[in-house]
């Protein structure tokens, strides 16, 4: 019997894990649609524009050098290979010099990949699928571990604040002691952090690192303010497109000093947005886990009211239990066809009784045991001033509740 239940659970459990990921699949497609459509709406005539304007100045720069248009389009495509390849018509810094490589390998493990540094012999991009495939993999696990660890001190200052606010009000003593607030005490011992709260704070600090660190690249890197902003949000939630690519150029002013400032605005930004996005995870969970609550509550409530309109001329039986005189030693939920014939009436066969009652037949199965084997269960002595038998089922538990309810009175 408690296979079957713990079966049950487990397939009900089941089924409910996979109606979410269904709606989320959905979600995502739908929100993939939408997010095409914006971006299609908003940069399709830019796109259009340049691809004009390019067509003109090439057509223009064919005729004034009288050149041939297969002739320039070949130059230009030797130029893109050799763009790929890390060469810039201005002056850029190495690509694969050690300092270059380092903040490659910092680009592939954080999975950000800019994209503006490639490996373009054979064995250095055979080195990279074994190197990115352990490398990511324990960036991510660093990743995890700072969460949790910046959970626990966001949820150590937290409790420390709300501390400090009950004492104000006198809730707590001041001395430590337990008084009069042990309720208040043994709650705030399980007191958590509402995951909104951790969400805002992990918003604030995030937006004050893209802050100052925009702050940095607008004057160094000659970037707007605005554009320093997309950097920052494109980096460091590993979007990574290249557009935009900090410390590219051969010199800066302060160098050593730039380079070690991007490196820590850039992991202290990842860190952080990666953090954000797995509480918003668990708030995008629990918004589907209502949204499901709530598609289950009304379904359930049409299906009661069909089976109320389709069975109203079926013939009552004697006495019919409701759901609400269910036994709490039982504490069973019945998910099955009985449900609907309880609601509406109707008589049900003798397999639905015994599933819709199998907790009682297990007790009515160990009592009989107990009585053929010659040692029945005690009666207290209460049990016999009152004049309650045992009984045995269903009636040995309603006994036993006259008896607890006889000897309370």
């Amino acid at each position: 019997m408690a296979c079957r239940g713990g079966c049950c659970s487990s397939a009900g459990r089941l089924n409910a894990d996979n109606a979410r990921f269904l709606l989320l699949a959905v979600l995502i497609v739908l929100y993939m649609l939408c997010g095409a459509a914006v971006f299609s709406a908003i940069e399709l005539p830019t796109e259009r524009e340049a691809k004009e304007r390019w067509e003109e100045r090439l057509e223009n720069f064919t005729r004034r050098h009288n050149l041939s248009r297969t002739e320039l389009q070949h130059f230009l495509r030797e130029y893109e290979e050799a763009s790929v390849a890390g060469i810039r018509v201005d002056d850029i810094r190495p690509r694969w010099d050690f300092t270059g490589a380092f903040y490659f390998v910092g680009t592939v493990v954080s999975t950000i990949g800019f994209g503006m540094t490639t490996p373009a012999t054979v064995g250095g991009k055979i080195f990279l699928i074994f190197y990115g495939l352990i490398g990511c993999a324990g960036t991510i696990l660093f990743f995890n571990l700072f969460l949790e660890r910046l959970i626990t001190v966001i949820a150590y200052v937290m409790k420390s604040c709300h501390e400090r606010q009950l004492r104000r009000k006198g809730v707590l003593p001041h001395n430590g002691r337990r008084g009069s607030g042990t309720s208040e005490v043994d709650s705030l011992a399980g007191w958590k952090p509402s995951v909104y709260y951790v969400m805002l704070i992990l918003c604030v600090a995030s937006l004050i690192i893209s802050c100052c660190a925009s702050a940095m690249y607008t004057p160094i890197e000659g970037w707007s303010y605005f554009d320093s902003l997309y950097f920052c949000f494109v980096a460091f939630s590993t979007i990574g497109f290249g557009d935009l690519v900090s410390s590219q150029n051969i010199k800066y002013e302060s160098q050593g000093l730039y380079r070690f400032g991007n490196f820590v605005f850039i992991l202290m930004g990842v860190c952080c947005i990666y953090s954000l996005f797995n509480v918003i995870s668990i708030i995008i969970k629990q918004s589907i886990n209502w949204i499901l609550k709530k598609l289950d509550s009304r379904c359930c409530h049409r299906c009661q009211r069909k089976l109320l309109r389709s069975r109203r001329n079926v013939v009552m039986p004697g006495n019919v239990r409701s759901r609400r005189n269910i036994s709490i030693e039982t504490d069973v939920v019945n998910e099955s066809d009985t449900d609907g014939r309880r609601l509406s009436g109707e008589m049900i066969s003798m397999k639905d009784f015994l599933a819709s009652n199998k907790v009682s037949l297990a007790i009515m199965q160990k009592q009989l045991s107990e009585t053929a084997n010659g040692y029945p269960r005690q009666m207290s002595s209460n049990s016999k001033q009152n004049g309650f038998s045992g009984g045995v089922g269903a009636l040995a538990i309603m006994n036993n509740r006259l008896v607890e309810t006889s000897v309370d009175r």
